[in-house]
């Protein structure tokens, strides 16, 4: 009974080791790098469309930097990382 016991223990963790997926990922940017440009042309668009609209306060100009500039940050990431893959 205890030996059956164990190699049913034993078959079950080398099975779930056998399926195990790698948790690492790749270097390089990842896939959806097109949505952040994306959205970062949309929110400056938003921006611009806004500005000369009579409801732009500054409230909205600040909320509106707040999005972009993390955007602004990424884009430059990005940029660059394309460039030093091309050299």
């Amino acid at each position: 009974m205890l030996m059956s016991t164990i190699s049913t223990t034993t078959s079950t963790i080398s099975s779930s080791a056998a399926g195990a997926v790698s948790m690492t990922t790749p270097i390089g940017l990842p896939e959806y790098g097109v949505l952040a440009v994306i959205a970062l042309i949309l929110l400056l668009s938003a921006k611009e469309i806004m500005s000369v609209s009579e409801k732009w306060n500054k409230r909205l100009d600040s909320s509106l930097n707040m999005t972009t500039l993390p955007l602004l940050v990424s884009f430059a990431a990005i940029v660059i990382f394309k460039i030093s893959e091309i050299i």
